[in-house]
């Protein structure tokens, strides 16, 4: 059979083109970044503080490594309990939510129509679009738009942990490889020179993963580290004398 004069070209399937978002990364990328900070910011700190309070070598590489494994453990403690406490509030929230949606539905799509009115849609064009969203996923679409809770920033507690404690170890690892292998008489120098480093290339990786300025962010974790440093180094030294 002949085609229609009046036939168009044939309809061809919509394909997404391949993008890559950093957002995907905030969930461990938040953690990690903290974790190896706080790791060659504490270590750093307790080795110059005890350094400054004249303590012997193996006593400081001894305080070091404690700090490392303790350290480790409250990273991951600390990390699991705030981002649970998090994804409890979301599993109770969308509980309630679930349950709205069961009792009020009517009111739930207007509250929904409501908020992509906020966002520029025409009011006839916002409760056609709550509507579809509703009938294919109405928790998923409250979840999103009402409550701003999605699958990629979702809480993850066991990921949090782990990437916590484990760039802890490897940012703590770094100021103590140092102090093993410095010599003693320069110790505190060589701890608290090496450390700025390691933080400003820190803060480099971080800002280039992230995609914000690599400046920026070499700058602010190796000011704050160097603070932390001077601080401790001083109140090292107030303890030594006094001792």
């Amino acid at each position: 059979m002949p085609a229609c004069a009046n036939s168009g070209p044939p309809v061809k399937a919509l394909r997404r083109h391949a993008e890559r978002h950093r957002t995907y990364r905030i969930g461990w990328l938040r953690a990690a970044v903290l974790g190896a900070n706080d790791g060659i910011v504490s270590t750093a700190s307790l080795v110059v503080g005890v350094a400054a309070a004249s303590a012997s070598h193996g006593n400081i590489l001894i305080t070091g490594i404690a700090g490392l494994v303790a350290g480790s453990m409250s990273m991951a403690a600390g990390e699991y309990v705030s981002v649970h406490s998090q994804a409890d509030t979301e599993k109770a929230d969308l509980a309630r939510e679930k349950a709205e949606l069961d009792t009020e539905p009517a009111a739930e799509h207007r509250e929904l129509a409501a908020i992509y009115v906020k966002r520029g849609l025409e009011r006839a064009l916002a409760g056609q679009v709550a509507t579809q969203l509703m009938e294919h996923d109405a928790l998923g679409a409250h979840a999103r738009d009402e409550l701003g809770i999605s699958e990629t920033l979702s809480a993850r507690p066991i990921q949090a942990a782990l990437a916590s404690a484990a760039s802890f170890a490897v940012g703590a690892a770094l100021p103590l490889a140092v102090t093993a292998v410095a010599p003693a008489n320069g110790l505190l120098f060589w701890v608290a020179g090496s450390s700025l480093v390691f933080l400003a290339v820190l803060g480099v990786v971080a800002a280039r993963v992230g995609g914000s300025g690599v400046l920026i962010g070499a700058w602010r974790v190796t000011f704050w580290g160097a603070l932390a440093m001077a601080i401790t180094a001083g109140v090292g030294a107030l303890v030594g004398t006094a001792v």
